[in-house]
């Protein structure tokens, strides 16, 4: 990142963080634990630089390779989720594991809300693109790896919560098989329609529960 960029955004971010956080408010995210790491994160650290002033705006942007930084919006809908509780209150995560690293912006963000987060690209050159972004956070906890996102990462397994930020028209299996007991996983699930889907692993089986239509860049197997 240039210097120009870090004093030009830097001057603003939190004040456009600080809006972002209230635009989540008002769109029903209600977890103060994501809602404080959402504003901790500096999301303009992991766009373009030329896309640097819409870093905190509601909507998807590219990141390169074809992919995209999901909208802040979907980021905090997805992890407030997975760490739903009971009576309202967020459950702590132990183990997570994110499918798609992408640009390393929602592994930070779930870096701040859980123990250990394990996160998977298949793209060498985003991945290279991630963790460069994400150097200068010096995030302790969180393990980023090149491989197969659909194989899941079985030697860390089981899995409080599993994250897959790449559509599939069902749920992997590899993955259903690495969530712990009481484990939750959410996807969206879809081809030209899409949806989010959250399934909880409980003593009897797997519970699904459907969510929000988004758009999200297809599953891809294989690693490159």
């Amino acid at each position: 990142m240039s210097v120009s960029r870090a004093r030009g955004i830097g001057m603003t971010s939190q004040r456009t963080r600080d809006r972002m956080i209230a635009r989540l408010r008002e769109q029903g995210i209600r977890d103060e634990v994501v809602l404080a790491a959402m504003g901790a994160v500096p999301r303009h650290l992991f766009v373009e630089e030329a896309l640097a002033s819409r870093a905190y705006e509601d909507t998807a942007l590219p990141i390169g390779f074809e992919q995209t930084i999901s909208q802040p919006f979907v980021v905090a809908r997805m992890i407030e989720t997975v760490r739903e509780g009971t009576n309202g209150a967020g459950r702590s995560l132990g183990r997570v594991l994110e499918i798609g690293t992408g640009c390393g912006y929602q592994a930070a963000i779930l870096a701040n809300v859980a123990k250990e987060v394990f996160s998977i690209e298949r793209i060498s050159g985003l991945l290279e693109k991630a963790r460069a972004n994400l150097r200068e956070l010096r995030i302790a906890n969180l393990r980023l790896m090149h491989g197969d996102g659909a194989k899941g990462l079985a030697q860390a397994a089981p899995f409080d919560a599993i994250v897959i930020a790449a559509a599939s028209p069902s749920m992997p299996e590899a993955l259903l098989d690495q969530l712990a007991p009481g484990g939750r996983m959410i996807a969206p699930i879809g081809a030209q329609e899409q949806s989010l889907c959250l399934v909880e692993r409980t003593a009897s089986g797997f519970r699904e529960r459907w969510l929000d239509p988004v758009r999200f860049v297809p599953m891809r197997v294989g690693k490159q």
